[in-house]
């Protein structure tokens, strides 16, 4: 703990406060620590335990995924409010638990809609790596009735997974698109130079754009 505080960086910290995230280090010296101590659950479970936002996000970097039991995980994404440790928790730990299509369905229920963004997350992941199972036109209709009107994170998630139908699944890409043009959810989200839209119908169209270049 004593060395994270000397790692904390004033204008880091206001940089992240921006975005939701209450720490001021650096990600890259972050990751150094945790390449330095190496996994260790033990450590990883005390750090978690101090309920900073650097000091969980070290321990997500140090701990054994596969380690925690189903109840645990479920625990912690509900503490993880701050959005980095929510993102790290989910794709870092829960992705590579034995628990995470468990978790991915309670989580898609899941009344809290910080919750069910993780549910949908996990949701993607299938989508584009063993979609088998999924019914995609059923997601389809959840995302058409349920995310113009969703808190933004969970929007931000059902939008990731829009685009991945589109993207992965062409029998599906007319409707995805579709979906995307009527909703008009992230239309006008602002672009840095040479980076995809965050907007369905565009980042649909750049990777299916990408793969056939290939």
């Amino acid at each position: 703990m004593a060395e994270l505080a000397d790692l904390e960086d004033p204008q880091v910290r206001a940089a992240n406060e921006k975005r939701g995230d209450d720490h001021g280090v650096n990600l890259g010296k972050l990751r150094a620590l945790a390449k330095r101590l190496k996994t260790q659950q033990e450590l990883a479970l005390r750090l978690w335990e101090t309920e900073d936002t650097a000091a969980r996000l070290l321990a997500l970097l140090i701990c054994r995924p596969k380690a925690f039991e189903r109840d645990e995980l479920d625990a912690m994404l509900r503490e993880a409010r701050a959005p980095k440790v929510h993102d790290w928790l989910v794709n870092y730990v829960v992705k590579k638990n034995p628990h995470a299509q468990e978790l991915r369905v309670a989580w898609l229920a899941d009344p809290d809609p910080v919750v069910a963004s993780a549910g949908w997350a996990l949701t993607t992941e299938r989508v584009a790596k063993k979609p088998e199972g999924l019914d995609l036109a059923e997601l389809l209709d959840v995302i058409e009735a349920e995310m113009r009107d969703a808190p933004e994170r969970l929007q931000w998630a059902m939008n990731h997974c829009l685009a991945q139908i589109g993207i992965e699944h062409p029998e599906h890409r007319t409707r995805a698109v579709a979906i995307g043009e009527r909703l008009e959810v992230l239309k006008d989200y602002p672009t840095s130079p040479g980076c995809t839209s965050p907007f369905a119908p565009t980042w649909i169209s750049e990777m299916v754009r990408r793969q056939q270049a290939r």
